[in-house]
């Protein structure tokens, strides 16, 4: 099939696909067409980096969805991917994966582990995501100006790379923090953890602009979410009398994710003034995330701070691995991963991704309060 023919049928696939996705909606609001996403994260939204440079995610990763390990911490989709196909666009690839990638509609920076700052668990930090994104903008581009000559035009067509003038209609999303917060917790006190977050927040203020620098203009800021209810923090925390909430979430660890977000969100709004040919829209994942543990029963959970993989009589195991424990053989996976909004204790579970997703998705917990298609407009739009 010609080059053109492919254009012609993607065109009308598209079209079918968002409905007419250059139509102006109800109330002026319009869709916004975003050609590729740039991801820029940790294991939240790890699409497989963290297992094409270091150790490869085990089964029973992927088990719901995918029937094999995808490279991502849970046992389906994450919301980044649930986030792509909103978009009408595939799920993104790993830029360090070298397999089977296509990139023409994104790519995906974000490795497990990785924090905004360097140091903790990972070495591809923000900054080191951030410089991959630009080697990777820098060298596509170079590329196409080789190959726009006629004798090169066949070769454009079937490269599986974004086109240059995509960079600045792309929607660049955010979610890391966590990272930072949790390395803080097992290594220093929550005091310190507080008083290290206007420097985790001036370093992701300074990856933003640099990606400003690089033609960025649309971002999507995800917040970070309840570490406290995570349940491998509910294990390993110190028990201390008054220290749990109404869920049996970690207070304390909770209100510093929220003090974090605080100042998340005024730093978003500083790089509104300050960066006038951008968009941002702030997600609230926390009120999202704490608001489905809250009601887990009433949603068809089980309950929250269990998890079904590498769980055994009230420990962790890392999943996939086993133990033996006076002859009986712990770290097998739930029958049921539907039932719980944690998968490893770490992550979250395709069901609670996906209920998680459709609660941010629409901008009711967002700011401005428009929803992910509609990302390209700015405050003053709305």
């Amino acid at each position: 099939m010609g080059c053109a023919r492919v254009f012609w049928v993607f065109g009308l696939l598209v079209l079918g696909l968002a409905g007419g996705a250059a139509a102006v909606l109800s109330g002026g609001a319009r869709m916004c067409k975003f050609p590729a996403i740039y991801n820029f994260g940790d294991s939240n939204s790890d699409t497989g980096g963290r297992s094409a440079a270091l150790l490869e995610v085990p089964p029973p990763n992927g088990e719901t969805f995918f029937g094999k390990p995808s490279g991502r911490f849970c046992d389906g989709r994450l919301i980044i991917d649930l986030l792509a196909g909103e978009l009408g666009l595939p799920y993104l690839n790993a830029y360090l994966d070298s397999i089977g990638t296509n990139f023409r509609h994104g790519a995906n920076f974000a490795t497990g582990g990785s924090s905004i700052r360097q140091g903790g668990y990972s070495p591809f930090h923000l900054d080191v995501q951030i410089s991959q994104f630009m080697r990777f903008k820098s060298s596509t581009t170079t590329l196409y100006k080789q190959l726009s000559s006629n004798k090169g035009s066949r070769r454009l067509c079937e490269m599986n790379l974004p086109r240059p003038e995509d960079f600045s209609k792309a929607l660049y999303t955010m979610d890391i923090g966590q990272n930072d917060l949790a390395y803080g917790f097992q290594h220093t006190t929550e005091e310190q953890v507080v008083a290290s977050i206007p420097d985790i927040l001036n370093q992701l203020s300074r990856a933003v602009q640099q990606l400003y620098k690089e033609g960025a203009r649309f971002f999507w800021v995800h917040n970070t979410g309840p570490i406290g209810c995570l349940p491998y923090n509910v294990i390993y925390y110190p028990s201390k009398s008054g220290n749990l909430d109404r869920n049996g979430c970690v207070e304390p660890q909770n209100k510093v994710a929220q003090e974090f977000n605080r100042q998340l969100k005024d730093m978003v709004t500083q790089l509104r003034a300050k960066l006038q040919h951008a968009t941002f829209t702030y997600v609230d994942v926390y009120s999202a995330k704490y608001a489905l543990i809250s009601n887990a029963k009433n949603q068809g959970f089980d309950d929250p701070l269990k998890f079904c993989c590498g769980s055994y009589d009230g420990y962790h195991v890392d999943c996939g691995k086993k133990v033996i424990v006076n002859g009986t053989i712990y770290g097998n996976p739930c029958e049921d991963p539907s039932r719980h909004i944690s998968w490893d204790g770490i992550h979250y579970s395709q069901a609670a991704n996906i209920l998680v997703a459709n609660h941010i998705f629409n901008g009711s917990l967002s700011n401005p309060p428009i929803p992910v298609a509609e990302a390209c407009q700015s405050a003053k739009d709305v």
